[in-house]
């Protein structure tokens, strides 16, 4: 799909989180999860319908679309947006490959929230884990290791809780 399609669908996706917000929700989210972040404060339910309504605007969304159309979500420090982002990659655990690890490693180091880096190890990056062949495996092993032997928080985190679920 071309890029601007994929702009297209970014917007889409952003206005009608917007459109479902609520400030009280908001208010309650950055109550709990912390500031550093904007919240629109849309419930997951309608995250998960605005991208069901999105792909199917966009039936044919290749592994590519699909992993930038999660960049697009996730370049604006909002939480409905990266959590947006991170349902999307869940709904398409199949079309993930390891190589998709550099990209994750990106959401990780900027994810701001620890609730939003937990949810990426748990609900993508463990599952992606899971699924690999024999011949990626030991690659994406190798990347969770630095992980936990790193000092970044987000990184540390995300692999301690890959290796409780592996």
């Amino acid at each position: 799909m071309a890029s601007h399609h994929l702009a297209e669908a970014a917007d889409a996706i952003d206005e009608a989180l917007q459109y479902e917000s609520s400030w009280q929700r908001a208010e309650e989210h950055r109550a709990r999860l912390g500031d550093g972040i904007d919240y629109y404060g849309t419930s997951v339910g309608a995250i998960r319908a605005t991208l069901r309504d999105t792909l199917r605007r966009y039936p044919a969304l290749a592994h590519d679309d699909i992993t930038a159309l999660s960049s697009l979500l996730w370049s604006a420090a909002v939480y409905e947006r990266r959590l947006a982002a991170i349902i999307l990659l869940q709904g398409n655990l199949p079309m993930l490959v390891v190589s998709d690890l550099t990209r994750l490693e990106g959401f990780l180091r900027s994810s701001i929230l620890a609730d939003i880096a937990d949810v990426l190890a748990r609900d993508v990056i463990g599952p992606l884990l899971r699924s690999l062949d024999a011949r990626d495996r030991p690659r994406a092993d190798t990347v969770v290791a630095r992980w936990a032997r790193g000092d970044e928080p987000f990184l540390s985190r995300a692999a301690a809780v890959v290796n409780a679920r592996s």
